[in-house]
């Protein structure tokens, strides 16, 4: 049976292993270690099955300029063995991510991603909203959802994400 559960210490080198295991190198590794350092609030998710690791998701904070008050978090990096993959295990890493990120008063999540996989949970266009991503990407791959609705009407710019994704 899958659970869906935080992050705790003692998964950091379970984490490690599932994502170098999903990108090719350490960067996405190096980066989750960087954003435990540095970012809050931090949302780490792991999936459990019989009680081996296979799944992680991230969620930190991004800021955009005319939104300074309100929280606004960015999904990023999602990762599943690749021996597990397509089984659901990522969407209920999303699902339960997104779930997270309403408790912690968060207003919308920002991902850049396959535009194909992320609509299915609300995500959309992020340029539909007025938003572009400060880093250069193609506009359908970067998405925005509003956890709350109408949170992000009449907000528009530019979302920044943390200062260590800088370093990938």
């Amino acid at each position: 049976m899958l659970a869906v559960r935080p992050e705790a210490p003692a998964d950091q080198e379970a984490i490690h292993r599932i994502l170098c295991a999903a990108f090719p190198g350490d960067a996405e590794a190096r980066l989750v270690q960087a954003l435990r350092q540095q970012a809050s609030p931090l949302l780490s998710l792991v999936a459990e099955q019989d009680g081996l690791l296979c799944g992680h998701i991230l969620f930190s904070p991004a800021h955009l300029n005319c939104a300074e008050n309100s929280l606004i978090m960015g999904l990023a990096p999602m990762a599943v063995e690749p021996a597990q993959q397509s089984r659901g295990i990522g969407s209920q890493l999303v699902s339960a991510g997104l779930t997270a990120c309403r408790e912690l008063g968060a207003i919308a999540v920002v991902v850049l991603g396959h535009p194909h996989y992320y609509p299915r949970f609300g995500f959309r266009a992020a340029s539909e909203f007025g938003l572009v991503c400060d880093y250069e990407v193609p506009a359908e791959a970067f998405m925005a959802l509003e956890l709350q609705p109408g949170s992000l009407a009449g907000v528009s710019g530019t979302v920044h994400y943390h200062p260590c994704f800088a370093a990938l």
